[in-house]
């Protein structure tokens, strides 16, 4: 979400960017890709999804770090909206000592990305990826595959569609936020206009089961959304799909499989818990990222950008129950 590609897809979504580059003699030492959201017509918050950007040596990170932010304070005193705020989202697993003056929101920000995560190491040898995996987890793959279950690529427009509808009836039986069919048709538009992610589906009698939206960026191969029929349950074709796409992104030299969020592992009163427990079937590696962090310029903006988002969850909740 650091890229520049992730930048434009979020342009559709309101956001605003611009990047922040810090350099030590003219060579880049770190930086960060922000977002702009307005929320009012007077006010907008700044964001930095999955980063900034640092080295790993905590004395020279601390000090660019300093410097990121710096920079960023420039580009708010010059605009003509009140910034309430600034958020970052790194996949740190521990907050370094030299950020200070955040603080975690007092609310489930709708703008936030998931902390928790299960990422399956793709160096090992496949046996050694089953082998990892949950009893159950190996099972239910084999199931799949004694049923004849086939894993296709397809990122034709008739492929599109045909995940957004199987994305649509998970979220509806989880009851779980659904994202616009616009959203899905823009993020692939640019995905293979960047040869950066395809769908996959999994087939059985030829109807398709099951789908995943794939992302490939750096070293890692992302699922970032997905969706299943309850039909056919018994033949265990989500196994079989995500297992056939750790073994092609394992074939095309990358080290991880992320799952992309999950629940925490004994919170059943999740809406992620049901999804969570299947992901963790396949083993892994599980990474409980810092919580999201926000750090305030303008205190009072700030308060009432919480209290509009917590009026907006309200009425969306009591939309929801109504129903």
């Amino acid at each position: 979400m650091q890229s520049s590609w992730w930048a434009d897809f979020r342009l559709a979504a309101g956001y605003e960017h611009f990047a922040v580059i810090p350099k030590n003699n003219g060579a880049i030492v770190g930086g960060a890709v922000v977002m702009k959201y307005s929320y009012a017509d007077d006010a907008c918050f700044y964001y930095i999804p999955e980063g900034p950007v640092l080295f790993k040596d905590e004395e020279f990170a601390g000090e660019v770090f300093d410097a990121i932010l710096r920079q960023i304070d420039q580009r708010r005193q010059k605009e003509s909206k009140i910034v309430s705020h600034l958020l970052i989202e790194p996949r740190w697993l521990q907050q370094p000592g030299y950020v200070t003056g955040f603080q975690v929101p007092p609310f489930k920000d709708p703008f936030r990305e998931p902390r928790n995560t299960i990422c399956v190491d793709l160096t090992a040898p496949e046996e050694t990826i089953l082998a990892r995996m949950k009893p159950k987890g190996r099972y239910n793959i084999r199931v799949a595959q004694r049923h004849g279950i086939t894993v296709v690529e397809d990122n034709s427009q008739q492929g599109i569609m045909d995940f957004i509808r199987l994305y649509k009836r998970t979220t509806t039986r989880h009851d779980i936020e659904t994202k616009p069919s616009g959203y899905f048709r823009e993020m692939m538009s640019i995905l293979l206009l960047q040869e950066r992610g395809s769908i996959y589906f999994a087939e059985y009698l030829g109807r398709r089961l099951a789908a995943a939206i794939v992302v490939y960026f750096g070293d890692r191969a992302t699922y970032f959304f997905g969706g299943s029929l309850i039909q056919y349950r018994s033949v265990m074709a989500p196994y079989l799909l995500h297992f056939e796409i750790m073994r092609r992104a394992k074939a095309m030299g990358l080290a991880w499989y992320d799952l992309w969020g999950v629940s925490p592992e004994n919170d059943q009163t999740n809406s992620w818990h049901a999804i969570s427990v299947f992901k963790r079937k396949f083993g892994g590696k599980e990474f409980n990222f810092i919580p999201t962090l926000d750090f305030i310029y303008d205190s009072m903006t700030y308060d009432r950008f919480i209290s509009e988002q917590s009026i907006a969850k309200e009425e969306k909740t009591t939309i929801q129950m109504s129903r």
